[in-house]
């Protein structure tokens, strides 16, 4: 019987004024998205709500794995002011928008009810080949 986990990846950012979203109904509808970075550990998975981004490196390897649930898209990237103060001359890498449309506990990447994302072992393992220090796990219980 596979296990399933709950993940809460770092947040490194918000929402930048270059995304497009329906905030009529909750969660809203992301239509574009730009990641305004204000901060970065590291990590190759980012959130902010109710959105999830990869390196474009991880996004690769999660294609190749041939995991269910997700499809890659285009992601808009920018800095804040504070990020720039922070870390001056830092390149970030490319990303690419984590868009999850599997569902949870059945697929390998799928949102709980809550909209935490749930993952199977598979995609635990190749997640954890790449920097995802900062982000919580725990066992998905349904």
């Amino acid at each position: 019987m596979r296990e399933f986990w709950s993940l809460e990846p770092e947040v490194a950012g918000e929402l930048g004024d270059g995304s497009v979203l329906d905030t009529s109904i909750h969660p809203p509808v992301v239509s574009k998205l730009e990641y305004r970075f204000t901060g970065w550990l590291g990590d190759e998975l980012l959130e902010t709500f109710p959105c999830h981004i990869v390196t474009e490196h991880l996004g690769a390897a999660l294609l190749l794995a041939r995991l269910t649930g997700f499809q890659l898209d285009d992601v808009n990237v920018a800095v804040s002011d504070e990020f720039t103060e922070m870390y001056p001359g830092r390149r970030l890498p490319n990303f690419k928008w984590l868009k999850i449309s599997g569902q949870a506990g059945t697929d390998d990447f799928g949102l709980s009810d809550d909209h935490t994302l749930v993952v199977s072992d598979a995609a635990l393992r190749l997640l954890r080949q790449h920097t995802i220090s900062q982000c919580d796990v725990e066992k998905y219980d349904g």
